[in-house]
């Protein structure tokens, strides 16, 4: 699969501005389900709502004469700021962030007593950030079987003490901020100056600092002051469809070439699908058509005003369907009403603008779209829209950005995650990057957070949907893949000083590797190396089954895993389950790595069946069939946490070297495979 790269922005105001945002929108977003539930329980049973019902709206008093809670009250102060803050520390440390970062939470949602958005917004990532730098002070330093218990107690400890710090010192002052930025926006209201905003708001959607504005600052007033009285007219400021279909209308009329044939249906997608982006690269062509925006959005905002309309929950994605879904009982037609007179005020001015500009917009469409990924940091999902590409391109996406984070990603991971990508970060920092991080993860764990994602070619489809932003390999081989090579070019023309004008083409055929990560702690344990001295973990038995080790006695691949998943049950280290769910996970996507080694392990759902961590080591001198390919050694694996990654690692460089390997075929005793191996306790 070609990949293209357009040219690496400079690194600006804005495009800091734009990662902000990015952070921003990615604690709002994927929690966007939960704030359409509140919205629509609030709509239907608040007291002002539809279906009046004191249990769920929280009105009124029960049978015992206390005052009902209900849902409305609960959700909003708890349930929404926590998923946020758990969001927010996730996508900085994963879940053990997430976890630390909602407990910091709690302190600061009970010291302010008001929805703390904002304050989730703070607390969530800074308590993903200084749990992952508390864990950094003692990163290989834990001996061995303590991992749980330091790694449970010094999140509960810092937990804690993030949540008196929320509700003494950050609740207080964002409380203050909430308080104030509320505020200015009721001087704004109540002065008619709200459409004003629209001189800001739209220029900066086009420019992609759209989110940290929404996100940041409209979605939580809005749901304090949603909260408070029923509905908001800030979750429509940004959100109003109306501004960017009367620019599409606009150019269907009065447009020329690409441009004219290409609105109807990049205005559909905007107008239902709502994805805004798809307009801004109209916009671009013809820089005057932002007053057409502003225009539009202001008489919006204006008629919203007037009517005294707003939505009870933010409009996510701006769909007219989405805003309809979210629109208080009593501003339907008042809304309805600011999107059409939206609509009609920018395809106005936008049609004067285009009748009275000469512009070739056929030969400029294709260059504004490429414009406005370059501003965006990535390809954009609906650009094929515009430019009628995407389809052969495999919806691959274009790095604009040096490669920092590479994760080799499959269904199990017990172990091959772990030797590819030890193997592809040892050639990383022979280039001379040490810095960029290779990690391994299971494919349900992936998020669009990494800028290339490897996988085995029989997992890249599931892959994809989870990092859509990523530049993907496929292969077929983990221990020596060219496609490695291929990576080790693509991060040194992306990362060397010279590109710092322009990115690097990925190279032809790229395309996802596998893995299961093992636990939460998949980064640092995958790239930390083991403590000095520390003992390792055993191989399993190899001195009790030195004839096994040597000359194994399978004919077959699924003798093979009988032999190795017997190994590990006789040291206690799985139960008879386990050995099922290897040759499970071998029926769904072959364990062989290359260079003659198979490691068979169970899947993602056996781990329960592990005891203890363990590793068998089998060698079969004349070879067998493993699905067509040739293999000399079984390496059977059963791991939990980390504990067995840095034998893999071992493992992993014996076999990316060719006289290593050798060496292990003329092996005639175990002392011998164990010091290839790392002399490892056997």
């Amino acid at each position: 699969m070609a990949t293209e790269t357009v040219a690496k922005p400079r690194t600006s105001v804005r495009v800091h501005v734009q990662k902000f945002g990015t952070f921003l929108s990615g604690m709002i977003m994927p929690n966007i389900g939960a704030f359409i539930a509140w919205g629509l329980i609030t709509a239907l049973f608040i007291e002002k709502g539809w279906i009046p019902v004191p249990a769920l709206g929280g009105f009124g008093t029960n049978a015992a004469g206390a005052p009902n809670v209900g849902l409305v009250g609960p959700m909003i102060t708890y349930l929404l700021p926590l998923l946020i803050a758990y969001t927010g520390g996730r996508m900085v440390y994963d879940v053990r962030g997430g976890v630390v970062g909602a407990i910091g939470t709690m302190g600061v949602i009970v010291g302010a007593g008001i929805p703390m958005f904002i304050g989730a917004m703070i607390m969530g990532p800074l308590g993903g950030w200084t749990i992952k730098k508390l864990d950094a002070l003692w990163d290989g330093k834990i001996r061995p079987g303590f991992e749980m218990l330091v790694n449970n107690f010094s999140a509960g400890i810092w937990g804690a003490l993030l949540a008196m710090l929320g509700f003494y010192g950050i609740a207080p002052l964002v409380q203050a901020f909430s308080t104030g930025a509320g505020n200015v926006v009721q001087f704004l209201v109540n002065n008619g100056l709200l459409p004003l905003t629209s001189i800001f708001i739209e220029p900066a959607k086009v420019l992609f600092l759209n989110n940290a504005i929404n996100h940041g600052v409209l979605t939580p007033l809005g749901i304090q002051q949603s909260l408070a009285q029923g509905k908001s007219i800030l979750f429509l400021l940004e959100a109003n469809p109306g501004p960017g279909l009367g620019i599409l209308l606009a150019y269907m009329f009065f447009g020329r070439g690409a441009a004219k044939a290409s609105a109807p249906g990049a205005a559909i997608i905007q107008f239902l699908g709502g994805i805004h982006e798809i307009y801004f690269p109209y916009v671009l062509m013809r820089p005057l058509l932002i007053l057409a925006a502003i225009a539009g959005g202001m008489t919006g905002i204006a008629t919203l005003a007037v009517t005294n309309s707003g939505l009870v929950a933010p409009a996510a994605p701006g769909s007219i369907f989405a805003v309809i879904a979210q629109t208080s009982r009593d501003s339907y037609v008042g809304v309805i009403l600011s999107v059409l007179l939206a609509a009609t005020v920018s395809f106005l001015v936008a049609s004067v603008i285009l009748k009275t500009t000469r512009h070739s917009d056929e030969d400029d469409l294709s260059a504004a779209t490429s414009r406005m990924e370059d501003m965006k940091g990535k390809k954009s999902s609906v650009s094929s829209v515009l430019t009628g590409a995407g389809a052969g391109a495999g919806g691959t996406a274009v790095l604009t950005r040096p490669i920092g984070n590479i994760v080799f990603a499959c269904d199990a991971g017990m172990g091959s995650s772990a030797m590819g990508a030890s193997v592809l970060r040892n050639k990383i920092k022979a280039a001379g990057f040490p810095d960029v991080k290779v990690t391994n993860s299971s494919i349900a764990s992936l998020s669009d957070t990494y800028d290339v994602v490897i996988t085995h070619q029989d997992l890249t489809e599931r892959a994809k949907p989870a990092t859509a932003s990523a530049v993907h390999y496929s292969v077929d081989n983990f221990m020596n893949s060219p496609r490695y090579d291929e990576i080790v070019e693509l991060v040194k023309s992306a990362n060397a000083p010279e590109a710092a004008g322009g990115g690097a083409a990925a190279p032809a055929g790229a395309v996802a590797v596998s893995y299961t990560h093992l636990d939460v702690y998949k980064r640092q344990a995958a790239e930390a190396p083991a403590e000095a001295g520390a003992p390792p973990v055993s191989y399993t038995h190899l001195d009790v089954y030195k004839r096994q080790v040597l000359n194994g006695s399978a004919a077959t691949r699924d003798a093979a895993i009988d032999e190795a998943g017997q190994l590990l049950l006789a040291r206690g280290a799985v139960d008879n389950d386990y050995i099922l769910a290897m040759h499970e996970r071998e029926e769904s996507v072959s364990t062989y790595m290359g260079s003659f080694l198979a490691i068979p392990h169970g899947t993602n759902a056996a781990k329960d069946h592990i005891k203890k961590s363990a590793v068998s080591v089998v060698r079969y001198p004349d070879g067998i069939d493993w699905n067509g390919k040739e293999v000399k050694f079984v390496v059977g694996v059963a791991g939990i946490n980390n504990e067995h990654l840095h034998i893999l690692s071992s493992i992993a460089k014996v076999f990316t070297n060719k006289a290593q390997v050798a060496q292990l075929e003329a092996a005639t005793s175990v002392e011998e495979v164990l010091e290839l191996f790392g002399k490892v306790n056997a």
